[in-house]
């Protein structure tokens, strides 16, 4: 299992539609979500910035997150999503929510 961490700007004027929206997450992005090997996945928020963190338990993360961008339900949902965040200056090239370093852990 591999843990990640990822960042997004929310503005404010989008912050209680983004929270609207995740109150009632579409059944078929859930099981997209499982399908692809994603559990204990959480959103935070912050002062306009959203943390997102999940733990990944399969073994083709890279073709694992394909399959999801594929799936037509979870196209469907990112199309009404991405418009309310802002994606980090930092982030690398192929990234919408920017990848954090984990620097500590404890069980």
């Amino acid at each position: 299992m591999k843990r990640y961490g990822m960042m997004v700007r929310v503005p404010p004027e989008n912050v209680e539609q983004y929270k609207h929206l995740h109150a009632d997450v579409p059944a078929g992005v859930l099981a997209m979500i499982r399908e692809c090997n994603i559990r204990n996945y959480s959103i935070y928020h912050k002062d306009g910035c959203l943390f997102s963190y999940f733990e990944y338990t399969g073994e083709d993360f890279d073709a694992d997150m394909a399959r999801m961008a594929a799936d037509t339900a979870t196209q469907a949902w990112w199309d009404v999503c991405k418009p309310l965040l802002e994606p980090l200056a930092t982030r690398g090239p192929d990234e919408f929510w920017a990848t954090m370093e984990e620097v500590f852990h404890c069980d």
